[in-house]
């Protein structure tokens, strides 16, 4: 009984263990996930997504809403770079319903690319026919 109880404790604390060495590391792979975006590299941001999904079965919609660059998420960072060709893989791999909510400003994609004088970009182009 006491081995059993013993186990169970060190398998609880290895899990834990684990959790916290995830949770860094997936930090680490999207960090650089704004110069991707700001540089317009389409196919270095086609790996990273890849790797993140493989490494941590998470899709972008998953982690989306919780990288900010400069204040801004990742489909406004590519608006304000003109980062077309990223711009327009994150609007295609986003779920519609992800690209009507409001943002952590409280203003949606559309709001702030008409408040902003974007709605001409190629981007913004993407965006209304997707939604």
């Amino acid at each position: 009984m006491l081995k059993i109880v013993k186990t169970s404790l060190a398998m609880a604390v290895a899990s834990l263990a684990f959790a916290n060495v995830a949770q860094a590391s997936i930090e680490d792979d999207l960090a650089n996930i704004c110069t991707i975006v700001q540089a317009d590299d389409k196919g270095e941001l086609r790996k990273k997504m890849r790797r993140v999904q493989s490494d941590y079965n998470l899709k972008l919609h998953d982690y989306y809403t919780g990288i900010s660059c400069g204040g801004n998420s990742l489909i406004r960072t590519a608006l304000t770079s003109n980062a077309v060709e990223v711009g327009t893989l994150l609007v295609k791999k986003m779920p519609k319903s992800n690209l009507q909510e409001p943002e952590k400003d409280g203003k949606t994609l559309q709001a702030w690319i008409s408040e902003n004088g974007l709605s001409g970009n190629p981007i913004a182009v993407e965006l209304e026919g997707r939604i």
